[in-house]
């Protein structure tokens, strides 16, 4: 079987202009909480005295440590990388999912906005939330955590320009 390259799905004339994920600040969290359950099983266990059964509390602690770093770390860090924002010349398409895919695709001919927002942290990370509105049933697609988010909504805008000039000549 091929592997699939990030242009699959690409109709003709339609090329790939940027890929991105979600800010490594999303992944901040995940891997404080994979530090400290590793520190505080470390310490637990060296702390722990020496007790007839000390083999299998230290078996349980390790399998809790185990449970908690799959849940808050390695399902954040699986979603986190498996999740893509692709700009196209024609479209904005979604890519999320970690056993199943999901997608998302708006024609950049429907959007009728495009900004952002920033905290002062996101302006410090320059990562922030990207709005584009669309006209049609979905209306509002709000992005977050979208890294260089000024530069992104400057080459949105100007794709969403070049698709409405492309389908002005062609109507003509």
């Amino acid at each position: 079987m091929c592997c699939m390259s990030s242009t699959a799905g690409l109709v003709e004339g339609e090329r790939l202009v940027l890929r991105l994920h979600p800010h490594w600040k999303t992944v901040l969290r995940p891997l404080l909480i994979l530090a400290a359950t590793v520190v505080a099983l470390l310490v637990v266990l060296i702390v722990l005295p020496s007790m007839r059964d000390a083999a299998l509390v230290r078996l349980a602690l390790a399998a809790l440590a185990v449970l908690i770093i799959l849940v808050f770390t390695a399902v954040p860090l699986l979603r986190w990388r498996t999740t893509s924002y692709e700009l196209t010349t024609r479209r904005l398409r979604l890519r999320v999912g970690i056993l199943t895919r999901r997608g998302r695709d708006f024609p950049l001919m429907r959007v009728s906005d495009v900004s952002f927002a920033q905290g002062p942290l996101d302006r410090l990370l320059a990562c922030g939330r990207l709005v584009v509105e669309s006209m049609g049933e979905h209306g509002q697609l709000v992005l977050t955590e979208i890294p260089h988010v000024q530069h992104v909504q400057s080459v949105l805008f100007q794709l969403v320009e070049d698709e409405q000039q492309r389908l002005a000549r062609e109507q003509q």
